[in-house]
């Protein structure tokens, strides 16, 4: 089983972003920092959001993330990603395969440190999702 959610991409605020709508729709909000990550490129972000997520039982997501300045960002362009989660790697492998048909790969898929599996790519239609096998 797999879960679509809307991954909105911010600079320096992602974190109050996911508390307004935790404050808004409820929920357990889940931030982990870069620095949590053992991701750290420049210090001054140590404590940005590299993977946040609201999960309320009344079935709302979001996810959110702090872009690095090494990546270029300007709000309202690309404001989001596809995100589909699942527990089982065969199941994202499969759907990887298939999505990067005609696409530009940004990151492949593989192990990372929040993650048993992780991928990033843009499609033919410049939509860029984010496909990962979530951590126990």
């Amino acid at each position: 089983m797999i879960s679509t959610v809307a991954h909105v991409n911010l600079r320096g605020d992602a974190r109050q972003a996911l508390e307004f709508y935790r404050s808004v729709f409820g929920g357990e909000l889940v931030a982990v920092t870069y620095a949590d990550a053992h991701s750290v490129r420049h210090p001054d972000e140590a404590d940005q959001i590299m993977w946040g997520q609201v999960t309320s039982s009344d079935g709302f997501r979001i996810m959110a993330y702090d872009v690095p300045s090494s990546r270029p960002w300007s709000q309202g362009d690309a404001p989001f990603f596809v995100s589909v989660r699942g527990a089982d790697a065969h199941e994202i492998t499969d759907y990887w395969k298939r999505l990067t048909t005609g696409s530009t790969v940004i990151v492949d898929l593989a192990p990372a440190a929040w993650s048993p599996l992780y991928g990033m790519l843009t499609d033919p239609f410049g939509i860029t999702w984010v496909l990962d096998v979530t951590a126990s």
